[in-house]
């Protein structure tokens, strides 16, 4: 059975940090796409980064380039979003997921190709 377990969500003012951990369980990551997506009430769930997990090729939402860096420990099976300079429009709930790779070791940054979505964890900034 696959199961992803977010954590590390949780209410921080503008300009602060959060580190999100994503433990991946029941599933070989190795070769398939991981990543973060958000979705705030209302809107459409979007990638905020996505990685290929054997490494070359890396994806970020340009509204968190630069402040937002996507990690992960093999050997712990998790994935991370760490999260700085945090700003009110990043408040959502975040999902972590896993993805059929595109092609030569590419990702699509669409929901629609998730395979797996985690339960989610809510972030807060205040401004």
């Amino acid at each position: 059975q696959v199961q992803l377990v977010e954590s590390g969500g949780g209410s921080v003012q503008t300009g602060g940090s959060l580190r999100l951990s994503c433990v991946v369980s029941g599933y070989d990551w190795r070769f398939q796409c991981m990543g973060w997506f958000r979705q705030g009430s209302g809107k459409e769930r979007e990638a905020v980064a996505v990685t290929y997990a054997a490494g070359g090729f890396e994806y970020y939402d340009d509204s968190v380039k630069g402040r937002f860096t996507m990690s992960q420990d093999n050997a712990k099976s998790t994935l991370y979003l760490q999260m700085d300079n945090l700003k009110p429009e990043d408040t959502d709930m975040y999902y972590c997921a896993t993805a059929r790779p595109k092609y030569r070791g590419t990702c699509y940054t669409g929901g629609e190709y998730v395979d797996y979505w985690g339960q989610g964890t809510q972030v807060t900034v205040s401004s």
